[in-house]
């Protein structure tokens, strides 16, 4: 599932002994967040003190970036201890870079965050409070948003009540992937198959105590988001298609009142024949031929996304490749490898 990287047998035969795993891991997909990173990696750093937590570690993804984003991150795992890099040979989306995370995390609890700092790190306190009392999993839900224009607040709106309105479990509305989540919660993440990955959707069907936290949503720290509509659009899909059957029941209600909007146009033909009145014009054949010509395309795109999926996921291939990891101490680089070779 997550690939090979040579490199880890050799390192680990030269390091001897395995580790103990972390207390926490903290696990941040990152694209194109060189700006960014020396501050979050700060950040982190500050909220782990605080809660006294010792023994951590970062994992910091890079999921192809352009810019010097592996360089940084290369650095300041030169620079100071319990930086963990993972360099994935191409850009792979979001999704499969925070799943490339958690399966290399060996902390007792992991921490899911993005890099680009407009979920707090600061919110890890609360978090680990919420988890003493026995969650498995702590979410963040978003109290407000800040400078987000009033379209993206509206459409994210629709879309959470929509998929919580469709889908077969309950999926926390108003919540990203910003989590913290107990070891064994990980480890059921990590054993799930699926190639296109929803993660919120497929932490909320693991079930178990799950609570939430509320939180203020800042802004970008640095540069620019690279959510483009295409790539929300797509993980919507996802969401959606995921952990709903609906858009199919939706064909099979379409073909339903196709039927039956048939069945009165026949019968409204059959009475006009009889009756002497045959309306001429083009009215009525090009009604019913747009109807069921949009009613054809709606259904097969609905089933072609459905089968699309299964196409990808029996094809069986990893959900990605690691090129080169990197650590800045014997410990991580150990606990990494002991992960691989679990994974």
């Amino acid at each position: 599932m997550t690939g090979g990287s040579r490199e880890l047998g050799p390192l680990l035969k030269a390091r001897g002994a395995a580790f103990e795993p972390p207390a926490l891991s903290v696990v941040a997909p990152c694209f194109n967040e060189a700006e960014t990173l020396p501050t979050f990696v700060d950040r982190v750093r500050g909220a782990c003190r605080s809660e006294g937590c010792e023994s951590y570690e970062i994992v910091l993804v890079n999921d192809g970036s352009r810019d010097e984003t592996w360089e940084t991150i290369s650095a300041l795992s030169a620079a100071g201890d319990g930086i963990v890099g993972v360099n994935l040979s191409r850009n792979y989306g979001h999704q499969l870079a925070a799943s490339a995370g958690l399966s290399l995390a060996r902390g007792e609890r992991v921490l899911l965050i993005d890099a680009d700092l407009q979920d707090p790190p600061e919110l890890l306190g609360e978090m680990m409070r919420r988890m003493d009392e026995g969650c498995d999993v702590v979410y963040a839900r978003r109290r407000t948003r800040a400078k987000e224009s009033a379209f993206k607040l509206a459409t994210a709106s629709a879309y959470y009540r929509l998929l919580s309105s469709l889908a077969n479990v309950t999926i926390p509305q108003d919540v990203g992937d910003f989590r913290l989540m107990s070891r064994r919660a990980v480890d059921r993440l990590n054993a799930m198959p699926e190639q296109d990955r929803f993660i919120r959707g497929m932490v909320a069907w693991l079930g178990g105590r799950q609570g939430e936290v509320l939180y203020d949503r800042d802004p970008r720290f640095a540069g620019k988001t690279s959510y483009t509509p295409a790539k929300m659009l797509k993980l919507a899909f996802s969401g959606i298609t995921s952990f709903s059957t609906a858009p199919l029941q939706l064909a099979i209600w379409l073909a339903g009142a196709g039927v039956v909007i048939a069945l009165g146009l026949i019968l409204y033909i059959l009475i006009g024949f009889f009756a002497g009145r045959t309306a001429p014009g083009w009215t009525s054949l090009a009604l019913m031929t747009a109807f069921f010509s949009v009613g054809q395309f709606v259904c097969l795109a609905i089933m072609g996304g459905y089968l699309g999926r299964v196409f990808m996921q029996v094809k069986g291939r990893p959900l990605y490749f690691v090129d080169e990891i990197v650590a800045s101490s014997v410990k991580a680089q150990s606990a990494v490898g002991a992960r691989r070779r679990e994974g």
